[in-house]
């Protein structure tokens, strides 16, 4: 491996540069779709709009099951062929799997997809209960799961097979080389967890077999891996972008950052024991255990994010940086990726600080059936990885094609009103959700019912919604202008060698204060929920149950 991504990108074979960017185009497609289906229910949440609730359900299932599943799966794909294939510099020695593997979650995609325009609304688990009048909707819909699981075995074995053929050239692999194999043996278990889960519901549907009567135990341990995988492919997408945008390495080396990689195997399927604590036959000593363990869920992201901000800090102070940020003025925030990034790693930090409320046993019960789910929930699904993949893009797609994005003077700005519309989106679901607004209903003010702050919260909810949606989709528009564009792709940014060495005791200081105002964060925002709750009526705490 030698040389820039973008070069080593722009020598692909044209089969290898078509299933890239054809993988690419249809997530970017399935994430445009995503998004309307999310402004659609945000604005009938706040009384914008009159949609009746099974148009309301089946909005709210046509944007969790595109965005969640097949954007963020989809994508994960297209950017770790891309990367596995830059490392080695030789093209996909598994492109025969590669094209399946697209081929299976575009099948998986149109059952799914088309399963939940008509019928019973199955939100985006496949709950059996849900369509037992309506069994063949059901098994379109879970078989399409199924085959998005097939998708996610063939895809990652494709990429396994060119990092493998990479070190067998080589000799070892590189940190962003270990990072992939990890990434893509994560991927394909998670498709193997996908069949395990949703195979049941296609047997009953059949009549080949009972009523899934474990599917929400089952659901939420693969839901887990598949809610933090993206975060991990997210740091690497981080570790690549510090690379290739700046020029900078990680100051501790590359096996430190292999062992920061390989913690995700060891902190994330252990922890999942806290997406149960609903469950009411949990025994007590299981609810403590689930808590201590959940702590640990973050380790790994934040010793990456600590590892990023202190190379990014200590290389940028060795150039002339002064002051506590005043390194940070010095990083090429014109270049769209890199304000993509930039933004991402902010919102990561609110996302954690509100994560840290949800998984004490105390307070989940409480919380978990509210608005503050979908609140916190957007921080990590679009302010941190849907920002992160698009930077991936903005990066790979116009090495592949030669074109530049569209309109990137425009574009560099998006991640600034992402996190701006994000902040009233998240803020105000937060808050909603300390006081007891439900998540799972459309008309969130019950007619009147409901009291007036629900709706003014609603109300910013659905401003802050269409904002962060009106820049994502311009943002991921000019992605996509890569593909179909005649704008040629600049020749490459001024990038830092790497290697001017640090000052003589040159210190990072901003990611270590970073992890500490988490930290406080995460102590604030409990306690702010334990108080609120406390402090509201019984009826109000007791509202989100059910829904």
């Amino acid at each position: 491996m030698s040389g820039p991504l973008r070069d080593r990108l722009a020598t692909l074979s044209p089969v290898d540069r078509w299933l890239l960017q054809a993988m690419s185009g249809v997530a970017l497609l399935v994430f445009l779709g995503g998004i309307s289906g999310g402004v659609g229910v945000a604005l009938a949440r706040a009384g914008w709009i009159d949609l009746l609730p099974e148009a309301g359900y089946r909005l709210l299932t046509l944007h969790g099951v595109g965005i969640f599943f097949y954007w963020l799966f989809l994508v994960q794909g297209a950017i770790l062929l891309a990367l596995a294939a830059g490392e080695g510099g030789r093209g996909l020695a598994g492109r025969a799997l590669g094209w399946a593997g697209f081929g299976l979650i575009l099948a998986g995609m149109a059952l799914s997809l088309g399963a939940a325009t008509g019928g019973t609304p199955l939100l985006y688990d496949g709950n059996p209960q849900l369509a037992a009048h309506e069994p063949g909707r059901l098994a379109a819909f879970n078989a399409g799961y199924i085959l998005l699981g097939l998708g996610l075995i063939a895809i990652p074995a494709a990429g396994v097979a060119t990092l493998l053929a990479a070190v067998r050239r080589v000799g070892e692999f590189s940190a962003v080389g270990f990072a992939l194999f990890t990434w893509a043996g994560f991927l394909m278990v998670s498709g193997f967890a996908m069949i395990y889960v949703f195979a049941p519901g296609v047997l009953w549907a059949l009549g080949l077999g009972e009523i899934p009567a474990n599917h929400g135990t089952n659901w939420h341990i693969v839901f887990h891996n598949m809610h933090y995988l993206p975060l991990m492919a997210t740091v690497i997408v981080w570790y690549v972008l510090m690379q290739e945008v700046v020029g900078v390495k990680s100051i501790f080396g590359a096996r430190f950052s292999k062992l920061v990689f390989a913690a995700y195997l060891v902190f994330v399927p252990p922890t999942s024991l806290y997406h149960m604590f609903l469950e009411p036959d949990l025994p007590g000593a299981v609810r403590i255990a689930g808590s201590l363990l959940s702590l640990f869920v973050s380790v790994p992201t934040l010793t990456a994010f600590l590892i990023i901000i202190a190379s990014l800090e200590v290389h940028a102070r060795a150039r002339g940086g002064r002051g506590l940020f005043g390194w940070i003025r010095m990083l090429p925030w014109r270049e769209p990726a890199m304000a993509a990034a930039g933004f991402a790693v902010l919102n990561m930090g609110f996302g954690i600080v509100l994560a840290f409320a949800l998984i004490q046993a105390d307070l989940a019960p409480l919380l978990s059936d509210t608005f503050f789910v979908p609140g916190y929930f957007h921080f990590f699904t679009v302010g941190t990885v849907s920002l992160s993949f698009l930077a991936a893009l903005a990066l790979i797609l116009p090495a592949l094609t030669g074109r530049g994005l569209a309109m990137p003077g425009l574009a560099r700005f998006t991640p600034h009103l992402t996190t701006l519309g994000l902040l009233a989106f998240g803020g105000a679901g937060v808050a909603a959700g300390y006081l007891g607004v439900p998540r799972r209903v459309i008309d969130a003010g019950y007619g009147g019912e409901a009291p007036p702050l629900w709706s003014s919260l609603m109300g910013w909810v659905a401003a802050g919604g269409l904002v962060m949606a009106l820049a994502l989709t311009v943002f991921a528009l000019s992605v996509a202008g890569s593909l179909i564009g005649s704008r040629a792709a600049p020749t490459c940014s001024s990038r830092w060698d790497g290697t001017t060495p640090p000052r003589p005791g040159a210190a990072a200081l901003v990611g270590p204060l970073g992890v500490l105002i988490i930290v406080i964060g995460m102590y604030g925002a409990t306690t702010l929920g334990f108080e609120t709750m406390r402090a509201l009526p019984v009826e109000a705490v007791g509202a989100g149950h059910g829904h």
